[in-house]
């Protein structure tokens, strides 16, 4: 321990090497429920990419594995600690480097928190539209780790698809850059697409350039209310299936809308089985929403309420934001599902996971990403009640294997961190997860990072 706590200090500023136990405890864990974590050696604040260069170096040395950190907003335990690891939070590494409005790109450190972007390309007409409900406090590293989606992937895609190129501390310390900054490119394997998403288990990202789009105008969304989440799923498919591309479709159902309301007496209405948001960023969002509104009658909306003005929307979306935070206060323990289906399957999913709490006894919220099928249902349990845990886990499960049943897949956004890997190798098959691990196997010959997590 010394050897190492000598030799990270000799290549680091002296506040950048934690060591104080009750400081590293905090570094320990994302915000997964039901997710083990250990106790680090240490926690980094690495300043620079050659600072984490340094780092990786230091523990291929000495073999010590490292878990690389953004804001521990995720929700699989992929930022987990493992004992007597290197915690390298890269919070410190927070600048945004370069916004170009002709190649419409962004160069970012993986400190940036998503809101501070957004805002600052807004400054000059541009958008970056991944928005991932944690977006005032998640970081771009921590969203290509993950590869985050977000409110907006129906109309504007995920993570993925604005990542261009990166710089990458590989587990030996080299520096390695993939990708481009130009619109097209297609040169050798994609390594940019192979790193988003890979949870900090094939190198550290450093740096990233990230594609930007015009900045729309201001979208414009109503409520439909629904007597079952089944009709909410079927308006849904009318939609799409008439051509329709809103910029944002969620879907609340009743405990989900209780739990908003608790905490932020916002007033929606907790009555109604399922309430549908949908918006448009076009230029005449009102002709879209009156459209819509009629579609959504016609699947059996109760009613549909138009929002008037921007200040209304706003409001609408930000009580969806709130999810995560309303549930975790209505039940003080949740596990949170990330099961995404095809859309023609949407009905299927939710009616499917209202019998799995039925089954199980428990109560389960379901919000979701309605308009590209990315359900997030979640497990409602009292962490002191055994049997009340052991349901919740088992509850939680067969939610996944519904999913895949359907033809859909165990995370849509989330990631698998620590949560679902039992679950990745079911949803890969054997030649999947060997290809997988083969490959891991050529970034991180001695599985030095992020160990644990994935396989």
């Amino acid at each position: 321990m010394s050897e190492l706590i000598a030799r990270l200090r000799d290549g680091l500023s002296a506040d950048a090497v934690l060591t104080d136990p009750d400081v590293t405890a905090s570094y320990a864990r994302d915000m997964a429920d039901f997710c083990e974590a250990g106790t680090p050696a240490a926690v980094v604040l690495p300043g620079t990419a050659e600072e984490v260069q340094h780092v990786m170096r230091t523990a291929t040395a000495l073999r010590v594995p490292v878990v690389p950190q953004g804001a521990r907003t995720g929700l699989s335990g992929a930022a987990n600690a493992s004992d007597g690891c290197i915690v390298l939070c890269l919070a410190r590494m927070n600048r945004i480097l370069e916004i170009d409005p002709v190649d419409r790109v962004a160069v970012v450190e993986p400190g940036v928190v998503n809101a501070t972007l957004s805002r600052e390309v807004n400054e000059v007409g541009l958008h970056y539209p991944p928005d991932p409900s944690s977006w005032e406090e998640c970081t771009i590293g921590g969203n290509i780790g993950t590869a985050a989606g977000g409110l907006c992937c129906v109309k504007y895609g995920v993570t993925a698809e604005y990542v261009l190129g990166l710089d990458v501390v590989l587990a030996d310390g080299r520096l390695m850059s993939t990708g481009r900054r130009t619109a097209k490119g297609v040169a050798g394997y994609d390594l940019t697409r192979l790193f988003v998403g890979s949870e900090g288990t094939l190198g550290v990202v450093v740096r990233a350039v990230l594609a930007l789009k015009p900045r729309p105008p201001r979208q414009l969304a109503l409520a439909a209310e629904f007597s079952s989440a089944a009709a909410a799923g079927d308006a849904v498919c009318r939609i799409m299936e008439s051509g329709h591309v809103p910029s944002l479709m969620e879907l609340m159902d009743r405990t989900t809308l209780r739990a908003v309301n608790d905490l932020t007496s916002m007033g929606l209405p907790d009555s109604t089985e399922a309430l549908l948001l949908v918006a448009f960023d076009t230029p005449e969002p009102g002709e879209d929403l009156a459209a819509v509104g009629e579609l959504c009658k016609a699947a059996g909306a109760s009613e549909v309420v138009p929002a008037e003005t921007q200040a209304e929307s706003e409001m609408l979306l930000q009580a969806r934001r709130s999810v995560h935070y309303a549930m975790e206060a209505l039940a003080g323990t949740t596990l949170i599902d990330d099961v995404c289906v095809p859309r023609s399957k949407l009905a299927e999913m939710l009616e499917g996971t209202a019998a799995v709490g039925e089954k199980y006894g428990l109560t389960v919220g379901v919000c979701a990403h309605a308009g590209d099928g990315n359900t997030h249902p979640t497990v409602c349990f009292d962490p002191d009640d055994e049997d009340e845990t052991r349901r919740a886990r088992e509850a939680f499960d067969a939610i996944m294997a519904l999913g895949l049943e359907l033809g859909g897949t165990i995370t849509g956004e989330h990631g698998v961190g620590v949560l679902k890997r039992e679950w990745l190798a079911r949803e890969l098959g054997p030649v999947g997860l060997e290809m997988q691990r083969s490959i891991k196997e050529v970034f991180d010959p001695l599985g030095l990072l992020n160990p644990g997590k994935l396989f």
